[in-house]
């Protein structure tokens, strides 16, 4: 009912920047929260940056300072933009969105991209 489709990965070198975008679509009525997971080989996977419908943030703690999320409500967009990127920054990317849709919309359900990679390596 909800696709998210992720754009904007790849290599970068140590420093470098990237950013990454998440277009929802579908049979979206309300889009709660949009936000951004990682996992990197051998680890869980983890909460990268999240933005509310009302445009609150929320950074874990290693990317605070270096990445910035935003959202397009118009659009249905959220994107992250990540600077000073470094070795362990490296992981796949997943977009995650909490949406209502159509045919319930008084019960939101989470939702996933398909994930990108990210590798920041010189």
């Amino acid at each position: 009912q909800v696709q998210l489709v992720e754009s904007g990965g790849g290599l970068v070198q140590p420093g470098g920047s990237l950013r990454l975008s998440c277009v929802a679509s579908g049979s979206v009525v309300t889009i709660y929260t949009m936000g951004w997971f990682r996992q990197a080989p051998g680890k869980q996977r983890e909460l990268v940056a999240v933005v509310t419908l009302g445009g609150n943030t929320n950074y874990t703690d290693s990317v605070k300072g270096r990445f910035t999320i935003s959202r397009d409500n118009a659009k249905n967009t959220v994107h992250l933009q990540m600077n000073s990127l470094k070795p362990d920054d490296t992981a796949v990317y997943y977009c995650n969105a909490l949406v209502a849709v159509t045919t319930t919309p008084l019960k939101p359900s989470n939702y996933w991209g398909q994930g990108m990679q990210v590798t920041v390596s010189s």
